[in-house]
């Protein structure tokens, strides 16, 4: 059985190539398989291939997990569809998006065709794998997760706040005690003065008092 090696390469991240040997009776889901096999992603997502020109531009659509759109329209499916079916050029190349919430581009073409398969080796096999993938889903938190009710919201682990870092939260609380005291004690004196005045007012009064009745 011949073998088909494609070359699979982010639209977006030149530096990520991998190179996959698929065997020409296999589907366009084990190639979708394969790639994510080498990616590290889950491959449980709507994507689709697309026979694609030297340009990149897209044609006839093979789909995995199509939406209603798709179903109506009668794409094909890709565990239905063999790759031999839509290899007509020496370097056939397909457009393959997957995940189309938040989705990455690829380029994919076919690099070689190889007339024996290798002894023991268990097809589709990635034979070069160049770069890191990027994430998955990047860092995006989706904004339909929030704390389960009634549960306490754990605020340093969720903003990535380590135990050491919560020191400089304990020193502004310290400073805030303080100050806090230093206000209590202002107070106090401010309290006292009052006082002490009020009571030499009333000293006052009484000598007044005794004064006058001296005079009569």
């Amino acid at each position: 059985m011949a073998l088909y090696r494609f070359r699979i390469t982010f639209e977006d991240y030149d530096d990520v190539i991998r190179e996959i040997d698929v065997k020409s009776n296999q589907t366009f889901e084990d190639l979708h398989r394969a790639i994510h096999q080498s990616t590290g992603y889950n491959s449980e997502y709507s994507s689709s291939f697309y026979i694609s020109n030297d340009q990149w531009t897209k044609g006839e659509e093979i789909t995995y997990m199509p939406n209603q759109k798709r179903i109506d329209r009668g794409v094909p499916l890709m565990e239905k569809v063999k790759l031999l079916s839509y290899i007509d050029d020496p370097h056939q190349k397909f457009y393959y998006t997957f995940n189309f919430d938040r989705p990455f581009d690829f380029h994919v073409e076919l690099m070689k065709i190889i007339l024996e398969e290798t002894p023991g080796t268990t097809y589709p096999a990635v034979i070069k794998s160049v770069g890191e993938a990027p994430k998955q889903f990047g860092n995006v938190i989706a904004p339909s997760i929030a704390p389960p009710a009634g549960d306490d919201f754990d605020f340093l682990n969720e903003m990535g706040i380590n135990e050491e870092d919560t020191e400089d939260f304990s020193e502004v609380t310290d400073t805030d005690e303080e100050g806090d005291e230093v206000k209590k004690i202002d107070d106090e004196e401010e309290e006292d003065e009052f006082g002490n005045e009020f009571a030499d007012d009333e000293g006052f009064e009484d000598e007044g008092k005794l004064s006058l009745g001296d005079d009569f």
